[in-house]
């Protein structure tokens, strides 16, 4: 993706724990045959196998997507995070000579690697447990897999593939007012705090985290 210098992020510790957080990806692959496909999935990252690590998932066997991705070994998967709308009307320079455009701020983080789709009951299973262990652990009660019957679960199992993309590259992209001035940043973490979505909260921090020091 395109990422001027001022909101790109290179650190793969960050990286990876961002989508640890925001476990939700977009796979999409471009097949020869078949064009481009994109199903959205819950990602499960381990960062010790492979170069730059590898995300395991699983999708709906009635979804097309591993027949699709047949003849095809590259994937690109999307991450996104925090966003808002930024209003000229935050900023001081507005004032000042009104050259100044709406924009829009988020994060994102694009991972590309080498897709596989796996048919296998004990992948399933060890990636399940794992997935369900890591958004479970919040709860007062967690759910596990040997609350169901095995029988029922056998029978889930029969419907979903697994999938397993190891990582290639990474891109972060932190896109937070860093281009601007200092009034005009104060100005928009200002605005963002002082609106009532708690998504502009999100944003605010992120701006005041990524503010520049001059």
């Amino acid at each position: 993706m395109y990422i001027p210098a001022p909101f790109a992020e290179t650190d793969r510790a960050v990286l990876h724990a961002f989508i640890t957080s925001h476990p939700l990806g977009a796979l999409t692959t471009s097949s020869p045959t078949h064009g481009l496909y994109a199903t959205h999935l819950p990602l499960v990252l381990d960062p010790a196998q492979g170069a730059h690590g590898t995300l395991r998932g699983h999708i709906a066997r009635m979804n097309p997507h591993h027949v699709k991705a047949a003849d095809t070994h590259d994937a690109l998967v999307l991450f996104t995070g925090a966003n808002a709308y930024i209003t000229p009307a935050w900023y001081p320079s507005k004032a000042q000579h009104g050259k100044v455009v709406p924009t829009w701020n988020y994060v994102a983080v694009h991972v590309a690697g080498t897709v596989r789709f796996i048919d296998d009951r004990d992948f399933l299973l060890r990636h399940l447990h794992t997935l369900t262990t890591q958004h479970e652990a919040a709860q007062a009660h967690p759910w596990a897999m040997s609350d169901a019957p095995s029988a029922y679960i056998d029978q889930q199992l029969k419907g979903i593939i697994g999938v397993e993309i190891e990582i290639v590259s990474l891109e972060g992209k932190w896109k937070m007012s860093q281009n601007r001035s200092d009034e005009d940043i104060g100005g928009v973490i200002h605005g963002l705090q002082h609106s009532p979505s708690p998504a502009h909260d999100a944003v605010a921090k992120h701006i005041v985290a990524r503010r520049p020091v001059r």
